[in-house]
């Protein structure tokens, strides 16, 4: 039969009783076999945002962006804000526009390290946040779980509340 369709007649599970043959193109099959072992997973990398102390509130807007990519891309982002001369009298300016950076990306990673000075530089270190599918997540069981206005407002019916063993009775 395998023949006959210009196959070959493969056995899948030898220690089976009886064994699993199956009918396919074995050469195909290792072939897709190899590309599997071969592709690379995703090394995650050091990606850095620099800004300064006056950098303009819409290129602060860009470089959220930028970040946020990075995250979904599963890299680390190193956040730099660098002073030149005089700004190092004013630190809070830099200490100003580094919360504004974390505040908005709170919800996209997790401090790895909190912003701290090095020299000419206030530093803070950002990994992404674990997937839902990972941690089980909350998230996943509250979807699952909707309180029976939201069902109607969503245009389903709402589910009748679960029966018990006995008929409720007429007052």
């Amino acid at each position: 039969m395998a023949r006959e369709a210009g196959l070959d007649l493969v056995e899948v599970a030898d220690k089976e009783r009886p064994p699993v043959c199956k009918i396919m193109d074995y050469g195909k099959y290792k072939y897709a076999q190899s590309k599997k072992a071969h592709q690379k997973t995703h090394q995650p990398k050091l990606k850095e945002i620099r800004v300064r102390p006056k950098t303009g509130e819409h290129d602060i807007e860009t470089k959220i962006n930028q970040a946020r990519k990075f995250l979904e891309h599963n890299d680390k982002v190193q956040i730099n804000v660098l002073f030149r001369g005089r700004e190092m009298q004013h630190i809070e300016e830099g200490q100003r526009v580094m919360n504004q950076l974390l505040e908005a990306l709170a919800n996209d990673c997790r401090v790895e390290q909190p912003a701290r000075l090095e020299g000419k530089r206030m530093i803070a270190l950002l990994a992404p946040k674990p997937s839902h599918e990972k941690s089980g997540g909350k998230a996943k069981g509250e979807a699952k779980a909707k309180p029976p206005a939201t069902q109607a407002a969503a245009g389903q019916a709402p589910s009748a509340p679960p029966s018990s063993s006995t008929p409720p009775s007429k007052a």
